[in-house]
């Protein structure tokens, strides 16, 4: 919560930040190209899975395509995906096979980062954080499955939490040099939180915003979004 009445909590997060860095190493240009548009990736899915146009798509269909986008980079099979949806586990098998055909770079992405794994025994972040993998050449199916499964996501959900490291670096320097009250209080995930002093709210947000979004430079833009509250429930 915040101190007083003269402060006041200032949070920004990073906007889809996953799908935006799969978007980015895998090159796929479907999504990056909806990335770049502004269009609503989730929706954006479920067109081109559903092969209707964008504003055909009802809301059940939109939930069904962020339930794919999201378990993607996590390796989701048809099991999850029929249990998180709703459906058979032939129609959510038949479900991701359409989003990897909608998205060709991305299905590339996951058999060649598990190739890469298998070769070299560990994969990499974006930054060269390593994750060693010893269980990718396992006999066992079920271990084996699951190291795969870390290969495809570490490069993902690592580079996501590199990049608000980055970012928090970048604001916590920024605000010392600048020498404001305010200060840097949580890094939670793809967020961060500062204490505000009220007479400084007009700068502190636009220096959160500018140095999250500019952390790296992505192939889609990266994208923080502010809230303001007494308290982090506040905020959200």
């Amino acid at each position: 919560v915040a101190p007083d009445e003269n402060h006041v909590l200032i949070d920004a997060d990073y906007s889809q930040i996953e799908l935006r860095v799969l978007a980015h190493i895998s090159g796929d240009r479907h999504m990056i190209g909806a990335f770049r548009t502004g269009q609503d990736i989730h929706a954006a899915t479920a067109s081109k899975v559903y092969h209707l146009p964008i504003e055909e798509i009802t809301s059940a269909m939109r939930s069904s395509c962020k339930a794919v986008n999201f378990g993607i980079v996590y390796g989701i099979s048809d099991f999850s995906l029929a249990q998180d949806i709703g459906v058979s586990r032939k129609e959510a098998a038949a479900f991701i096979r359409s989003y990897l055909d909608s998205y060709p770079g991305v299905e590339n992405y996951m058999e060649t980062i598990k190739e890469t794994a298998r070769e070299q025994g560990y994969v990499t972040t974006l930054f060269g954080r390593r994750r060693a993998l010893p269980d990718i050449n396992s006999k066992n199916f079920n271990v084996r499955s699951a190291a795969e499964r870390i290969a495809m996501n570490t490069p993902i959900q690592g580079t996501a939490a590199d990049i608000i490291k980055i970012a928090m670096v970048r604001v916590r320097d920024r605000l010392r040099r600048e020498g404001l009250e305010s200060h840097l209080i949580l890094q939670v995930h793809d967020e961060l939180i500062i204490n505000a002093a009220k007479t400084e709210l007009a700068e502190i947000k636009e220096l959160l915003v500018r140095n999250m979004e500019s952390a790296v430079q992505l192939s889609v833009k990266l994208v923080s979004e502010l809230g303001e509250g007494e308290s982090w429930y506040d905020l959200k």
